[in-house]
């Protein structure tokens, strides 16, 4: 039997409705002290399902090969009356991440409070991320990730300039 959810915003949504719908990245790169500068082609989707979150997807892949790379499944949840946010992640490399944070006008900014990884992850292990996501000007979405881990302390490692679709 399929269902069908409610497309309205929560009310609660409302600070981070900027953030709504089906984007694709227009620039893409990632750097990391541990291995050689890469682009990549991204899509994300922030959708509204009537709750006090966003449901949340990227899916990379490589822009020559096209090859997938990098997916990511999850929620964006603000606590009602507040913009207060909690981003919960699930990566396809084994780790689950919670990162929590604050919604200011169009930038949001959330650091890890807790990451999991699952028993056989590759080394070295996660052990901090922070994201900023940021609204501007002409209307791109521009995404900054920041990676700790074991091996290399907090750098910046993935940044990309979307565009709504």
């Amino acid at each position: 039997m399929s269902r069908s959810f409610a497309k309205t915003v929560n009310d609660a949504v409302k600070p981070l409705c900027w953030l709504i719908g089906h984007w694709k990245s227009i620039k893409a790169e990632g750097i990391y002290p541990t291995i050689e500068p890469f682009t990549y082609c991204d899509e994300i989707v922030f959708e509204s399902i009537g709750q006090p979150l966003l449901n949340y997807t990227s899916k990379t892949w490589h822009p020559e090969k096209g090859n997938p790379m990098h997916f990511e499944s999850g929620f964006l949840r603000i606590n009602p009356g507040t913009n207060n946010v909690a981003f919960m992640i699930a990566h396809n490399f084994g780790v689950t991440s919670l990162e929590e944070g604050v919604v200011t006008g169009t930038t949001l900014k959330c650091k890890s409070t807790q990451i999991s990884r699952m028993s056989f992850a590759r080394d070295p292990p996660v052990l901090a991320i922070e994201r900023e996501f940021k609204l501007v000007e002409n209307g791109n979405l521009e995404i900054t990730v920041y990676m700790e881990t074991a091996k290399t302390a907090l750098t910046q490692h993935l940044k990309a300039v979307y565009e709504k679709m």
